[in-house]
């Protein structure tokens, strides 16, 4: 069977499970709507956590980022897996004892005012949007490369099957299909690796043969890549660093507390049964989560290797460019791979020298997508890695939108606009909202703005200086008004999108990729990528100073905020000594 025919059977059925499921788990009341009733399992909560989480900036971007940056593309790795460390710890089981269905609902009662829900409204809305354009590209450019189709009709394809099993299904549908989806994308990352692993050190464990000998060799792999890289010219693997400490260590903070802070992901911890099962669940999505995680740096290294010696097959020797390979010549057609031919030898020439260099064009993204076919694996696996890319895609877009839809349905119509609507109404209005908000991402997909290259980065940035601070100011001080809270998200997400635009020419250099230079009016070195979290600092510093002029909040909302941080049963409820 040929690739194309592969790839349709597998993706199309992976489509086909994706829209029973959905028929299945059809949402029939809003809290199906928006936390699936209540009553899903901490493991399968974990696992569709994992899926709403890792999306395909995950699946596909990840490793191509790593590919290309080596040492210093470790930011991604700690600052997207330790986000859930302090979602587990300080977040989750606060917001589920809370017993709300969103995050800007959250913030309206802890902060007793209507203009607080809203502007966190639009603060979730700010980030989701951002965020979602990423989404969006992604199904585009999987549907355009392995399906063979254009960008746009592979987008509409995707808006459809978002359509059927978000709007039919809302969180319900949503958790059932993403523990699905995550079962396909963890087995299209693991199973490649696992076999281009053999393929170079012979040991089957990804992890473990990134750290092995190249077979038949007594050098090691990194080694090996390391070696390469200096003979082309460009910096070792393992050494490479991001700009600086203090960057690299910012950018790590602002993912991390943008991770804690994104509304899609925290409203996961809203849909199990008790308290102690939001932190369990939080500890589940982070072992699914690790599995892809640890796998990232040996996929983003063999790949790296790969194409090194697909393009030069032995040192000095490089590849006759109508000879080349068809997976080079489809990525070609994409525009994500482009040859110019400086010297007019035909062969294909790559380094780090600028001037000579004639693969003029290799997008990280492709890195993953690619790499079965760089390393010749069979076309059911070449299929595999479509259908996982466009899993990761779909199950992020969806709980997203979701997030979207239910701002804009439960939080300002029911919340602020129209309280006296029944369930029914509201049930149709979310609905009606999820259909909007597919449309609009589907019209940013066709029509991405200027700074869609840097979306997913921007989307942390944003979340960590708006809503981050609120949610845990809101946890663990009492003092907190609703005054300080409301200063302190409009001045982090202020700052923030104010440093983000004046540097944005630098910023959206392919996304995260930046390794020049640092510009000199940037703020202590630190990229615009990584500005969220010196926004979260402004935020909580605004919060804290505005709060301490104002007056202090209402006396049952400090003893709320005791309450939710007290266990059940604990004698300063009971008041048993």
């Amino acid at each position: 069977m040929s690739l194309q025919a592969t790839t349709y059977l597998v993706v199309g059925l992976t489509f086909a499970l994706y829209i029973g499921i959905a028929i299945w788990a059809r949402a029939s009341t809003t809290k199906d709507f928006y936390v699936a009733g209540g009553h899903i399992h901490p493991v399968a909560n974990g696992m569709a956590t994992a899926a709403d989480w890792m999306s395909a900036a995950s699946f596909i971007s990840m490793a191509g980022l790593i590919a290309f940056m080596g040492y210093g593309g470790s930011v991604f790795l700690m600052g997207w897996t330790g986000g859930y460390v302090l979602l587990a710890m300080l977040l989750a089981p606060y917001l589920r004892k809370f017993g709300k269905f969103t995050v800007p609902e959250f913030i309206g009662d802890r902060y007793y005012s209507k203009a607080a829900r809203i502007v966190a409204v639009v603060c979730l809305i700010v980030a989701s949007v951002t965020y979602v354009i990423g989404q969006m590209k992604g199904i585009g450019v999987a549907f355009s490369r392995f399906l063979e189709v254009g960008y746009d009709t592979g987008l509409v394809i995707g808006m459809g099957i978002v359509f059927i099993y978000a709007v039919l299904g809302g969180m319900k549908g949503i958790t059932y299909t993403q523990i699905a989806q995550y079962c396909v994308l963890i087995m299209a990352y693991t199973i490649p690796a696992i076999f281009i692993s053999l393929e170079l050190t012979g040991n089957p464990v990804p992890q473990l043969g990134l750290g092995s000998t190249m077979s038949g060799s007594d050098v090691f792999l990194l080694d090996r890549l390391d070696q390469v890289l200096n003979d082309l010219g460009f910096a070792a693997y393992t050494t490479q660093a991001r700009l600086s400490l203090t960057n690299m260590f910012v950018y790590t903070m602002s993912l991390m507390i943008g991770t804690a802070g994104l509304p899609h992901v925290i409203i996961r911890f809203f849909t199990v049964p008790k308290v102690k099962d939001a932190r369990s669940s939080a500890g589940w999505a982070l072992v699914f989560i690790a599995i892809l995680y640890t796998t990232a740096p040996a996929v983003a290294a063999m790949a790296r290797l790969n194409l090194i010696h697909t393009i030069e097959p032995s040192p000095g020797e490089y590849m006759v460019y109508d000879e080349r390979p068809d997976w080079v010549r489809k990525w070609e057609k994409t525009g994500l791979l482009a040859f110019e031919d400086k010297n007019g030898d035909g062969r294909i020439q790559y380094s780090a020298n600028a001037e000579t260099n004639e693969m003029i064009k290799i997008d990280n993204d492709i890195m993953v997508l690619a790499n079965p076919e760089i390393a010749g694996l069979p076309n059911w696996v070449i299929a595999l890695v479509a259908a996982g890319g466009l899993a990761a895609a779909l199950s992020t877009a969806a709980g997203l939108l979701l997030a979207i839809s239910s701002a804009i349905s439960h939080d300002l119509l029911k919340g602020v606009w129209m309280p006296q609507i029944n369930e029914k109404q509201e049930l149709m209005a979310s609905r009606v909202a999820m259909s909007g908000a597919i449309l609009v991402a589907g019209y940013l997909g066709f029509n991405p703005p200027g700074f869609a290259a840097g979306t997913v980065a921007l989307a942390f940035g944003l979340a960590a200086s708006s809503i981050f601070p609120a949610l845990m100011m809101g946890i663990f001080n009492k003092r907190m008004n609703k005054e300080g809270a409301i200063a302190g998200m409009i001045a982090g997400l202020g700052v923030t999108l104010l440093y983000v635009f004046q540097h944005k020419g630098v910023m959206f250099i392919a996304s995260a990729t930046y390794m020049g230079d640092m510009p000199q009016n940037w703020f202590f070195g630190i990229e615009p990528n990584a500005f969220g979290a010196i926004g979260a600092v402004v935020n909580f510093a605004v919060a804290y100073a505005v709060s301490n002029m104002t007056a202090p909040p209402p006396e049952h909302i400090q003893h709320l905020v005791e309450s939710i941080r007290i266990p059940h049963g604990s004698k300063e409820i009971t008041g048993d000594h």
